[in-house]
């Protein structure tokens, strides 16, 4: 039985990046929690950034993000995350 590929909209690769950008947390936790692979979302980060790596240097691994409060993409992430993870309980 052949596997059928799961397409992804624009929007929801958007803010998979802006997740990514905008968390400090790596880019393998964030990719299980949307359910994709860490290759994915290296992909659509180039295809956004247009193939340059994103400037982390500034950050240093265990530092907590500038805001206290979770940015809107944050939340719809985490929202996700969640959903799928209550989808999976009750099957």
């Amino acid at each position: 039985m052949a596997k059928t590929r799961r397409e992804f909209t624009p929007e929801f690769k958007r803010e998979a990046v802006a997740l990514l950008e905008s968390s400090s947390r790596p880019q393998m936790q964030i990719a299980a929690e949307l359910g994709i692979q860490p290759s994915m979302l290296r992909q659509w980060r180039s295809a956004l950034m247009g193939g340059s790596p994103p400037p982390r240097a500034e950050r240093s691994p265990g530092a907590a993000p500038a805001s206290p409060v979770a940015s809107p993409s944050d939340q719809a992430a985490e929202i996700a995350r969640l959903r799928r993870e209550l989808d999976r309980t009750r099957m």
